[in-house]
C-alpha cells in the first residue's frame, strides 16, 4: 500500500513563491513516474509537471514553465515543487501523483493520489 502525503501550502501575494512537499511511504519505489497536479475552483484537474524518477528528468506544463520546478530527494522518497513568481490563475488544490508505468501529464494514468494542498495567490 502505497501513500502519498503533500505538504506545503498556504497564501501568498503574487509574485510571490512556495515549495510543496510530497512524502510517499510504502512501496513507493514501483512507481517510475511522480507528478503535480492542480484543481482550481470550476476547474478540470490539470497536469502541472512531473519527474521521471529513475532519470531525474523533469517536464513541465506550459502554463508554469520557467516559474515552477519539480525535484525528488530519492533517499527519502520525497518530491518537491518550487513555485516562483506565482500568479493568481495558480490558486488550486495542488495533488501530488504516482505512475507506475506511464510518465506525463494525463491524470488517468495515476493510480496513487495525496490528499491534496491548497495554494491561495492573492492580489
Amino acid at each position: 500500500q502505497v501513500q502519498l502525503v503533500e505538504s506545503g501550502g498556504g497564501t501568498v501575494q503574487a509574485g510571490g513563491s512556495l515549495r510543496l512537499s510530497c512524502a510517499a511511504s510504502g512501496y513507493a519505489s514501483r512507481f517510475g513516474c511522480m507528478a503535480w497536479f492542480r484543481q482550481g475552483p470550476g476547474k478540470e484537474r490539470e497536469g502541472v509537471a512531473r519527474i521521471l524518477v529513475r532519470v531525474n528528468s523533469p517536464y513541465y506544463a506550459d502554463a508554469v514553465k520557467g516559474r515552477f520546478a519539480i525535484s525528488q530527494d530519492n533517499a527519502k522518497n520525497m518530491v518537491f515543487l518550487q513555485m516562483n513568481d506565482l500568479k493568481a490563475e495558480d490558486s488550486a488544490m495542488y495533488y501530488c501523483a504516482a505512475s507506475v508505468e506511464i510518465c506525463g501529464l494525463d491524470a488517468k494514468w495515476y493510480t496513487s493520489w495525496g490528499q491534496g494542498t491548497q495554494v491561495i495567490v492573492s492580489s
